[in-house]
């Protein structure tokens, strides 16, 4: 059977989300074409005799395109059944049957992709059988990347002390064993995470040297559920290449916890570490559940400029509970620490989502600022107690949509972004010295978030 597997988008990385049930299925039999639409027309991959079209959901912004896409992937493919799969399949199943998809699957789905072909090759109906969400571990397979597009079409590292790179990709691990509140992966997960084999990962990211990358970017929500298991392919790594470099995204409570693991990294060429630090303000991380506190992030910082690693720290900076003092305390923050530089400007600009089945609704006292399951924007609304908060998301998020277009740096970003947060707040605008923003960082030239909406262009690029 042909069977076309569709990626919306995905933070310009080359997706792990196809190559690895690509493999399944061809192992299963099946011609299989992966289309990345950050890349690719659907009309390269589609046609009327294409079997099935699945549809993979890793993020907001996925969801969103794929949503837009969903008419002309009937148009091109009259005859397919329809699948999603990924992080935000299950959350979102409501809305895409009542669009016409057949199949949903979350968790591990691999193998429910296999069965599903089974099911509609041999005529058994076009009634779901497959669990929406499976938890049952997977005899993961080397993904096969051979029908995606070359990793020279995907982000590059830029490296202020050197050249640019080609990145490669790649996962350790799948779910994670925490419950941060606002994250997506807890809903489906609930705090079950699964090891991919290290000699899998190994092979996958070999494969991907002799592609042409340079650097990988470790995809795992984080890198340290299972400290040991990713020592073990770091090292490996290093050891058969050596001028290979990588990212991992890391908790801050773990970087507190192992520090000597942490030095492992540095040796075996991690350039930086990505941290959901979400807030720095404590009462705020309470709520969100995040295992850490301010305290414990400036400690991080602390350690990871001692053993020269960078720190790229995101952040939920707009939530029901930010204050315009919450706000400008952030900037200030980010400004002593001289972190301009290591922050991406959107990260300053993210509004909380809360998707179907998110932990945040488990909360008390949310009736009168949180609404309803809203279909158009896959969430539920929500409205600062102070409207000047909401204000100064669209104008910021509007101001670094512009700003990042006309490749403005991240200090020229920055000021205007410190001077619309005080004029929101009626107060004058500080001046600053950005010759203390902290010097450039390495970064991956397209910006890590989970919860930012898709631009107009993304919405009718396919």
């Amino acid at each position: 059977m042909k069977i076309s597997l569709i990626n919306p988008y995905e933070l310009g990385r080359q997706p792990f989300g196809l190559a690895e049930p690509a493999a399944f299925l061809q192992a299963a039999g099946h011609a299989v074409r992966c289309c990345d639409l950050s890349i690719q027309k659907l009309d390269s991959c589609l046609d009327e005799t294409t079997g099935i079209v699945a549809i993979y959901i890793a993020m907001h912004t996925a969801t969103r395109i794929a949503v837009e896409a969903l008419p002309k992937i009937r148009q091109l493919a009259p005859q397919a059944s329809l699948c999603v799969y990924g992080l935000y399949a299950p959350m979102n199943a409501d809305l895409f049957r009542s669009l016409g998809v057949g199949t949903v699957l979350g968790g591990e789905f691999e193998t429910g992709l296999v069965s599903m072909a089974a099911r509609i090759e041999t005529g058994k109906g076009e009634v779901q059988t497959e669990a929406e969400t499976s938890l049952d571990k997977i005899p993961f397979m080397v993904p096969d990347r051979g029908t995606l597009p070359p990793l020279s079409q995907y982000a590059r590292l830029i490296n202020p002390d050197g050249p640019e790179k080609t990145v490669g990709f790649a996962e350790t691990t799948r779910g994670c064993k925490y419950l941060c509140r606002h994250c997506p992966v807890v809903p489906v997960y609930q705090g079950k995470f699964f090891a991919i084999p290290a000699g899998i990962v190994l092979d996958d990211i070999r494969a991907q040297v002799r592609a042409g990358a340079q650097h990988i970017s470790f995809g795992d929500p984080d890198f340290f559920n299972g400290p040991g298991h990713a020592l073990r392919i770091v090292r490996t790594l290093h050891q058969e290449f050596p001028a290979l470099t990588y990212d991992a995204t890391i908790k801050v409570e773990h970087i507190v916890r192992y520090p000597e693991e942490i030095k492992v990294l540095r040796e075996t060429g991690c350039l930086f570490i990505l941290s959901a630090v979400e807030a720095v303000d404590d009462t705020i991380l309470e709520l969100l559940d995040k295992g850490h506190s301010r305290e414990d992030f400036i400690n991080a910082l602390a350690f990871l400029r001692e053993i020269d690693i960078n720190l790229a720290p995101t952040f939920v900076a707009f939530t029901p509970w930010t204050t315009l003092d919450n706000y400008l305390q952030l900037l200030e923050d980010i400004v002593t620490w001289q972190l301009v530089e290591s922050v991406a400007p959107v990260q300053l600009s993210i509004r909380l989502l809360i998707p179907a089945g998110s932990y945040i609704l488990k909360l008390d006292n949310l009736d009168t600022i949180v609404g309803d399951f809203d279909a158009g924007i896959l969430g539920h609304p929500w409205h600062n107690p102070d409207p000047r908060v909401d204000e100064l998301q669209q104008q910021i998020q509007s101001w670094v949509t512009k700003a990042e277009a006309g490749g403005l740096s991240r200090p020229d970003i920055f000021l205007e972004i410190w001077r619309l947060a005080h004029r929101q707040a009626g107060r004058p605008a500080p001046e600053l010295d950005l010759e203390h923003a902290g010097k450039p960082v390495p970064r991956l030239s397209e910006n890590w978030y989970c919860c930012a909406e898709p631009t107009c262009e993304q919405l009718v690029s396919f």
